[in-house]
Order: C-alpha cells, then structure tokens, then sequence
C-alpha cells in the first residue's frame, strides 16, 4: 500500500534562509557516530514492530476523511538545512484558511498561539486527528526522517524557520544537533509549557547530552505518549 504525501514549496524569504546559516560555525550532530548508530538500529527495529499499527493508522485517516494520509511541512534540521517533516495528517484540507479565520475573529486563541504556539481548541484538527495528536501517533512518519539523517530519536523539537525567533541566543544550540522524535521538552509538559520554557530545555540537553540521558527520555516518553500527558 501506497501512503500519499503533502508536497509543500519552500516559500521562504531568500533572507530569512540566509540568516539560518548565521547562528554559529559548521558542527557535527551532537552525538556523533554513536547517536547516529542508535538511531538506525533502534528505528529500524520500532518500524517493523509497529508495521501493524502504521497501515492500521494509514488506512483510518483514509476511510474516515479520504484525504491525503500523509502531511509534509519544512522544518529546520541540523547546521540549518531544511527538511520535510512527515506527520500523519490531522488537519482539515482547507486547515490554513480554517486557520486565519479563527485566528482573525479570537483573540484569545491569538494570544495562546503566539504564547504557546498552539491551540487547545483547534478548529482545523479532524475528530481522529485529535487522538492521533494526543497519543503522539501522528508523529510516527518521523522514523522515515530519522532513517533518512534529518532526525534523530532524540533532540530538539522541530522547529519552523520564523519560529527561530523565539531562541535568540540558543539558536546555535538548537542548529548543533539533529531534532527530535522525542525529548526532554516532550516529557516535561509539552504544550502546558511556554515557549520560553521549550527553548531552555531544548538548550539544556544539548549542553548536558550523553547517550544515558537519551535512553531516560526514551523510556520517559512511553509513559508520557500512553497517558497522553500535555498533548492537545
């Protein structure tokens, strides 16, 4: 079976990609070979365990809104070269005009996402799409990433380039390593917290890696994902 993708263009400001490249000199991924290594194996292993659940979960999001089962959106990766983030899809088709309407007549969902840089009550969020988000099962595409060298197991949350803003002096920190399918931000409260929050975490386990602190995270996000704590 086939799983159909997204294919979003890189619209971006000539400038503001240049700028990406500013942030610090040209550095290895944080971990090295033995991250890397880790992440084939331990990748390579969870798709064929939750084959099952993968086609199970594609055919799903087909039959209840027989739309595109995959969603693809850029996001920054190491040293600042872009990717395609895979998703499960769940949002509406029309979801960016959904978007700007509700944004534009709700105030207070403008400020919660701008805090936040999410919402709680999502108008663009499909009725599967909820639990798919809320269980984590939505981010299950991002072993292709993971296998493909964007991603690792473990790092930083995926950031889109307008929101690199927001890490001013941890912008380096951010760029150092590979993202994350999980990491400390994920385990530590994940959308109850501030952005503000996100960004020092994020910075605080690059300084402080080790591959021990990844497995910790790695059984931290089991417990997380089956409570579905802080996910909306």
């Amino acid at each position: 079976m086939s799983l159909e993708r997204v294919d979003h263009r890189f619209e971006f400001p000539a400038e503001k990609i240049g700028d990406i490249f500013r942030y610090g000199p040209t550095t290895r991924p944080r971990g090295g070979v033995v991250k890397r290594l880790f992440d084939i194996l331990f990748t390579a292993t969870a798709m064929v365990v939750l084959s099952p659940l993968l086609i199970g979960l594609a055919l799903m999001i087909r039959w209840t809104d027989n739309g595109p089962i995959l969603f693809s959106h850029p996001r920054v990766g190491h040293n600042g070269k872009l990717f395609q983030c895979l998703k499960f899809r769940t949002m509406v088709e029309n979801a960016d005009t959904v978007f700007e309407q509700h944004l534009a007549n709700n105030a207070e969902a403008r400020q919660e996402w701008q805090t936040y840089g999410k919402l709680r009550n999502d108008p663009r969020i499909t009725p599967l799409g909820y639990y798919l988000r809320k269980y984590s099962l939505d981010e299950l595409p991002q072993l292709i990433n993971i296998l493909r060298g964007e991603m690792s197991v473990v790092g930083p949350r995926p950031v889109e380039i307008s929101e690199l803003q927001y890490y001013g002096r941890s912008k380096p920190h951010y760029l150092r390593c590979r993202p994350g399918l999980t990491g400390l931000w994920q385990v530590s409260g994940r959308s109850d917290l501030s952005y503000e929050k996100r960004v020092a975490l994020d910075r605080a386990y690059v300084q402080n890696w080790s591959f021990l602190t990844d497995c910790v995270l790695i059984l931290r996000t089991v417990k997380v994902v089956l409570r579905g704590d802080g996910s909306y």
